[in-house]
């Protein structure tokens, strides 16, 4: 079985093919300004590392048309357990730039409280953005789990997968759409096709044709989309949802994409992507496609693009700074957050702890109490 060519609503003029993507023009524009948010909280986290001041970030120079458009098709109640390259995600759904700093630094205000690495955010609210999984493929099953819990108490809410191509050869991809097509899970499954694992490629992962027709060993729908174009993705994503909505099960949704920058920034992508695929990539850069389209439904000139993205920069900038000077997590952070009541043994370790901080001159140790 051959899959079909990649689903597209935008052509390369900026018209498109007459679909309503649902959305004003206010909509429309947070959905770009979304798109030069998550470029400008790259460009920060990217001088920040190489200054040393934070850890490593990932780039998402490329992939912002599948992110956005994956985020717009999700309510608020619903709940997204994302990948580590889903800035965009975050962004779109009402979360700050200074809530993402916390984790980029993992000071006191984390809600990690710095026991995650950077670009691991996990929120509660405004939508449910569960904790970001390092080991790959962990979190697929997480939200089948969760997807079936919600369809067992009769929730109306659907849960988002969301993986790169790695992520496919994982033991939780085959495992989480087993289970999800046997439960009919109320779950979409986002995988970001984005050529690379790290330094593999896509040829190097499977020799299926593409992710998307995995799906049908699983028993249920695989869509392949274009992930550089927003409203193409909105439109994939917007159908698998009320498809988990409305009882039907799962969707495998292959995004074909590219990610133009390194798969971190401890990473050098020169080293093993060709020079002519990234120029090939750099042309059907969303972000630009997106303009084309908003240019010719008269919402947008080229003109707005500089202020609007100088904009988006002071505001990272600003988030940047302020969790900067924001304090480290207490020592007794170590012991919270596991125990309702502190259990005797880790009571006598925090209190030895801090006994050697105050030996050692630590401030958070205070006098030596340990205050648990």
């Amino acid at each position: 079985m051959t899959m079909s060519e990649p689903l597209s609503v935008i052509a390369p003029d900026g018209a498109t093919n007459g679909y309503d993507p649902g959305l004003s023009e206010a909509e429309l524009l947070h959905c770009y300004r979304t798109m030069l948010r998550v470029r400008a909280f790259d460009e920060i986290c990217l001088k920040l590392q190489r200054s040393g001041r934070i850890g490593f970030s990932i780039p998402n120079l490329g992939i912002e048309g599948t992110q956005v458009g994956a985020a717009s098709a999700f309510e608020k109640s619903d709940w997204l357990f994302p990948s580590y390259r889903d800035f965009g995600m975050a962004l779109y759904h009402g979360i700050t730039p200074l809530e993402m700093m916390h984790n980029m630094y993992g000071n006191a205000q984390d809600t990690a409280k710095g026991r995650q690495m950077p670009v691991h955010f996990s929120f509660d609210k405004p939508i449910r953005f569960v904790s970001i999984s390092s080991p790959i493929g962990t979190h697929i099953p997480q939200a089948v789990g969760a997807a079936y819990a919600s369809k067992l108490r009769g929730e109306d809410t659907v849960m988002l997968a969301s993986f790169g191509d790695g992520g496919t050869s994982s033991l939780g991809f085959h495992s989480g759409l087993n289970f999800a097509g046997v439960w009919k899970a109320p779950v979409v499954f986002l995988c970001q096709n984005n050529g690379w694992a790290i330094s593999c490629p896509v040829e190097e992962q499977t020799s299926s044709d593409g992710f998307a027709i995995k799906a049908e060993a699983y028993g249920m729908p695989g869509v392949v989309v274009d992930g550089n174009d927003v409203l193409a993705v909105r439109k994939t994503m917007l159908e698998a949802v009320e498809r988990a909505r409305s009882g039907g099960g799962p969707t495998l949704v292959e995004c074909k994409t590219f990610r133009m920058g390194g798969h971190s920034t401890s990473d050098d992508p020169s080293r093993y992507v060709p020079a002519e695929q990234r120029e090939e990539w750099e042309k059907k850069d969303p972000v630009l496609r997106f303009e084309r389209f908003l240019e010719a439904s008269g919402m947008w000139k080229a003109k707005d693009k500089e202020p609007m993205y100088s904009e988006a920069l002071d505001e990272m900038s600003a988030a940047a700074s302020e969790a900067e000077a924001v304090p480290k997590p207490g020592l007794e952070s170590i012991f919270t957050d596991v125990y309702a009541e502190l259990p005797p043994h880790l009571r006598r370790q925090g209190q030895e702890l801090f006994e050697l901080g105050k030996r050692k001159g630590d401030a958070a140790a205070g006098d030596g109490e340990f205050p648990l």
